[in-house]
């Protein structure tokens, strides 16, 4: 049982990428971090070394993210906030668009759904306490080539409606829809050139950008229910 004096942050899906840098960040202010993760990864060592809790998930199933829920109930009592970072990039293929289908909308939309559920008590434990949702900004116009997962983001982004008003005013319950943030190493030139050209700011931001949207948020006394866009002005184009 965690017996730190401030609530711990959970963030799912945070050994890489966006979510590592978040963690880390939060660590470096002296706050407890709980983090999830699907597979292993190099991080998770340094993670633990800087004190944050790691908890194994895969969020596929009702059992699977249920699961998860009583092991995390058996580490802290309370929470600060919960980020639902974890997310899938999966593209549909013929004869298999259900099953790609279903396991994006477990892991974008019910798993979130089930832990607010779960979890509002340990929330409620904590003032000021959050729900942050990380959803994607393709869910403004949709997507020919992702459908599901934009469906299923778009679906998290209304959940973070529904959860503001019902669990108002205890816990405070946003949004965050990014853009682009951080290329991948094996892409191309012509594609980061191309993605680049997609926005009015016509950069690579760089995590940060999303960790001081979600200090914004936990922050702010004032702020529910909103979606906070970060997208350099794509939809200036």
């Amino acid at each position: 049982m965690m017996t730190a004096n401030r609530a711990p942050i959970l963030i799912t899906g945070a050994t890489q990428r966006v979510g590592l840098y978040c963690a880390e960040r939060l660590l470096d202010e002296g706050q407890p971090v709980i983090i999830t993760y699907r597979s292993g990864h190099e991080s998770l060592a340094r993670l633990r070394e800087r004190g944050a809790i790691a908890l194994h998930a895969d969020f596929n199933s009702e059992s699977s993210i249920l699961e998860f829920i009583a092991t995390l109930k058996q580490h802290t009592d309370s929470l600060r906030a919960i980020v639902h970072n974890a997310s899938m990039w999966r593209k549909e293929e013929p004869g298999n668009e259900a099953e790609a289908f279903s396991q994006m909308f477990t892991v974008h939309m019910l798993a979130p759904y089930l832990i607010n559920l779960h979890c509002a008590d340990l929330l409620r434990k904590s003032t000021p306490a959050d729900i942050i949702h990380i959803s994607d900004d393709v869910t403004r116009k949709g997507s020919a080539n992702r459908p599901a997962y934009c469906a299923s983001k778009a679906g998290l982004e209304n959940l973070t409606l529904s959860f503001a008003a019902s669990l108002a005013p205890d816990i405070k319950v946003n949004c965050i829809a990014p853009a682009l943030i951080m290329f991948n190493p094996g892409d191309s030139e012509e594609y980061r050139k191309k993605t680049l050209n997609k926005s009015v700011m016509a950069i690579e931001p760089g995590p940060q950008v999303i960790y001081q949207s979600l200090r914004y948020l936990l922050d702010s006394p004032y702020t529910t229910g909103t979606t906070l866009t970060v997208n350099g002005g794509r939809h200036l184009k």
